[in-house]
């Protein structure tokens, strides 16, 4: 997964879980602070799927 993919993903994911949380709530604030906690989450995941990704290969070429 590159990083484009990764970032259409991303804000497509933020988009629609702040258009559900403002329709089920109401609240523009509720809405921005589950797509901020939706970003958070995303990002952290990446980084987790970089190291992943750095760590397998370094592992593959001491073998």
């Amino acid at each position: 997964m590159g990083f484009p993919q990764f970032l259409v993903g991303m804000v497509t994911a933020s988009l629609v879980v702040a258009l559900s949380t403002f329709l089920a709530t109401g609240s523009i604030w509720k809405a921005l602070g589950w797509s901020v906690l939706t970003l958070i989450v995303s990002q952290v995941g990446y980084f987790v799927f970089v190291i992943r990704q750095i760590y397998g290969t370094e592992r593959k070429t001491h073998r």
